[in-house]
């Protein structure tokens, strides 16, 4: 099976796929328009950008089964991909844990993966409180039931997952974060990521933005710390 979605490889993290050592594949498009993403070409032109060779691929992963613990499958939105459940079968059958990224707008594929047992690890981006008005800013719709119900699903799963918000100024206030930490109060992980305000972003303008003082970062962790298992600050 040829899978043309591919459109990026990072052959070794030690920092995306917590405790492990792992790989990188993104798939290109996006059903989300966040301002300040950082794989513009992923989310705007996936099309002019090469797929790699899956036999190069397939050669590559079979060989690292001594050392490479998983597989992280990031974009771009992964869910968008209908043929994203025999992506990670054919990881799986290398031997490699999954790390799934997703924005959460499809829960019903995301149910079949966690059912399925293709996904080892979850990590759902929570762009904003779950209101429509709030969401309308990150996608072409809102999107927010349906994320509301992928964080359900992992929430009553038995998989580890965590939920993640960057904190753009003027798109994320304190306020959101703290409305935030209540409508996922209970989750096992919640980071707060500091955004980063790099050359090309989707929306360009986001590039000149400040962000926030980490010591803002860290006083909301504080506060809202006791709503999670685990909650830290990724810089």
């Amino acid at each position: 099976m040829i899978f043309e979605n591919i459109k990026g490889f990072l052959k070794t993290s030690l920092i995306d796929f917590p405790g492990k050592i792992a790989s990188v594949l993104f798939l290109g498009g996006c059903n989300f328009r966040c301002p300040y993403c950082y794989n513009a070409d992923l989310v705007l032109n996936p099309s002019s950008l090469p797929s790699p060779c899956q036999e190069d691929l397939d050669r590559f992963f079979r060989s690292r089964k001594d050392w490479l613990d998983g597989v992280v499958i990031s974009g771009g939105e992964p869910t968008i991909h209908q043929d994203l459940p025999q992506l990670l079968e054919w990881i799986k059958g290398f031997g490699y844990a999954v790390k799934l990224d997703t924005n959460g707008s499809n829960p019903l594929l995301l149910q079949k993966l966690v059912g399925g047992g293709l996904v080892d690890y979850v990590a759902l981006d929570v762009k904003a409180p779950l209101t429509p008005e709030k969401y309308r800013l990150f996608s072409q719709g809102d999107g927010v039931g349906e994320v509301r119900t992928a964080a359900e699903i992992l929430m009553s799963s038995s998989i580890p997952y965590e939920f993640r918000t960057t904190v753009v100024p003027g798109l994320v206030s304190r306020e959101d974060i703290l409305q935030i930490a209540q409508e996922l109060k209970g989750a096992q992980r919640y980071y707060l990521q500091q955004f980063r305000p790099e050359p090309r972003l989707v929306d360009p303008t986001f590039s000149s933005v400040k962000p926030y003082p980490l010591e803002f970062l860290h006083e909301l962790r504080k506060q809202i710390s006791p709503h999670f298992g685990v909650c830290r600050v990724r810089a």
